[in-house]
Formats: structure tokens, sequence, C-alpha cells
């Protein structure tokens, strides 16, 4: 009897012992790499479930055998992506961590629409036309600027997590949503949204130097003033860009174009953002230098720095400083 009791519990432990080691010994995941999708207000069971259909564990019961050792643990939804080898207790604790597949989104300041559309085809996170058609329809921000064409200048720079699931209009509302978090923080309710985001659509194409963003709004504001042309490259860039003839320069043919959105042919400011400016940007549209300058032009140095000028006489010897500079440079081999 004594030896059938021992019998027992030497079994007993040995079948403990192989649990206990099971759910640290690694499982390799066929074909590379697997992704399961935990659906909110699942339990262990459904989950362990989950796992071992989809190859992860391989059996639910390693799963709950981490469950009773880990009882407070709190499991959470989510899509993940497995594709190394790993032992259940691995798995429990990335779910744990709530540690989900995302991609990572980054829209650096003055990058347009179709820049936007470009990234994310690129790195095959959505479809470029699909993001398009979204951001081309202005609803989302229409109650802020009624007279939007697009939502272009309101899918605020910023990094955004998507995961497989987000569609480019939960996408374009991320976007739009943190674009107004950052105007609230402006604080400026008064402002004419829709010229202060175009204005600062322009200011983020000029500017290379931040401190010189209030002296390039003031530029551009002081020229609205009296009724001179923006006559703002980036304007001509765009217009080329819409009507998908840009050719990675400007050429005469560009400042030539009829296109509404170019400054050199039409008065005022554009129809509507040229990009998608950042806070700074923003802020210096709203709070300009005071000066009097109506020209600038970039200065050879690499700095990437302006030369201002008040008098058309000073701003031409300024081009012609900035011409020569570029002349006198060795050629690139």
């Amino acid at each position: 009897m004594i030896r059938r009791v021992l019998a027992l519990i030497l079994g007993a432990g040995i079948l403990a012992a192989l649990a206990l080691a099971s759910i640290f010994a690694p499982h390799a995941i066929s074909g590379g790499e697997v992704f399961v999708d935990l659906p909110k207000g699942a339990g262990t069971r459904q989950i362990a479930a989950l796992l071992a259909e989809n190859g992860v564990i391989r059996n639910p019961f390693e799963l709950l055998l981490v469950r009773a050792l880990r009882p407070k643990a709190r499991l959470q939804a989510g899509e993940y992506l497995f594709k190394q080898a790993a032992n259940p207790w691995k798995v429990f604790d990335r779910i744990s961590r709530g540690d989900i597949f995302y991609y990572l989104l980054v829209v650096p300041e003055g990058q347009n629409l179709y820049d936007i559309a470009a990234s994310l085809e690129r790195q095959g996170i959505l479809p470029g036309a699909a993001f398009l058609q979204a951001a081309y329809d202005p609803a989302l921000i229409r109650d802020l600027d009624p007279k939007a064409p697009t939502l272009e200048g309101y899918l605020f720079p910023d990094t955004y997590r998507l995961t497989r699931h987000t569609t480019p209009a939960q996408l374009c509302r991320q976007m739009t949503g943190r674009f107004r978090k950052a105007w609230r923080r402006l604080g400026s309710p008064q402002a004419n949204v829709h010229d202060s985001v175009t204005l600062a659509s322009l200011i983020e194409k000029e500017a290379k130097i931040p401190s010189e963003r209030p002296v390039i709004a003031s530029v551009f504001l002081n020229r609205l003033r009296i009724g001179m042309p923006l006559q703002c490259d980036p304007t001509a860039v765009y217009a080329a860009i819409l009507q998908q003839r840009y050719r990675g320069a400007i050429y005469r043919s560009d400042l030539e174009n009829k296109q509404v959105y170019n400054t050199y042919q039409h008065a005022g400011l554009p129809p509507g953002p040229i990009a998608n400016p950042g806070l700074a940007s923003l802020r210096a549209a709203l709070e300009p230098a005071a000066t009097d300058y109506l020209y600038f032009v970039a200065r050879a140095d690499g700095s990437g720095s302006h030369q201002f000028s008040q008098k058309l006489e000073q701003h031409a010897r300024a081009v012609q400083r900035y011409r020569r500079s570029l002349r006198s440079e060795p050629p690139t081999i």
C-alpha cells in the first residue's frame, strides 16, 4: 500500500515537473510569423485556445498552467505578432504587458498629404490612394475651417501608432484630433483658422532655422498688407504637384503656371494650406515678428538661414551674392 502511494506521489511529481518544464520550453512557430487577434473580454481559456490554434503554444493547458502560477496578471486584448520561438511563460508575459503589434508612422513637419500617402504605401501600412480619398474630404475639420478644400494643413505632424485594422478614415481622425489639441494649446480662439493655418504652412516650407519663423511670417504679412504677391516658391511646387507635373525642381513654367495655388500668379494667400505645419510655425503665424521686411533669400553658406531686406535693391544685391556663392562652389564628385 505504501509503495503504491509513493508511486502515485512520484508519478504526480514527475507529471508536475514535466508540466512546469513545458511552460519554459520554447515552441517554434511554423511559417515564420503569425498574427493573433485577442478580442476584448476574452478569458484565459479563450486566449489559450486561440494561441494553440495558431501554433503559438503547443496546447491550451500550458497557458492555463501559467495563469495558475500568475493569478493576478491581467491579459490585454489586441493584435499580437509572434515571430520567434517562445515559451508559454514569455507568451503570457507579452500579453500581460500589452505588447501589441503596431506600425509607426512618422509625419515630419512640412509634409503634405501626398507625402503622407507615399509613406503609408512605401511601408505597406495603407494604400496611398485610399488615404488620399479620405484626406480629400474636409468634413472632419469643417467646424474649424468651413473653407478647407481638403484636410491639408490639419494632418498634424507627429508619430502615430497604427494597427493592421486602422482605416484611412480613422487615421485622418487621429491626425486632425492632434491638430485640435495643438490649436487649443496656442490659445487663440479668435484667430481665423483657415488663414492662420495656410500662412503657417508657407512658413513651415520656407523656414529652416526655428528663430526665423516669426520673421518669415512678418514678411508674408507685410506683403499681404500692401497687396504685394507673396511669390512663395513652395506654392508653385504645390500647384505643380496638384497638376501631377512637378519634376523635382522649380522651372520658369512652374512660376508662370496659372494654377490657383501659385502665389507668383495670384495675390493673397493660396486657397488653402500647402503642407501640414507644426506647432512652432502655427505659433509664428499667430505671433509674427514686428519688422519692415518685404524680401528674403537663402544664404549660400548651407546654414539654412536667410538674408532679409526692406528694399528691392537690397534684396537684389543679396540675390546676386547668393548666386555668386553658388557659382564659386566646387562641383561635387
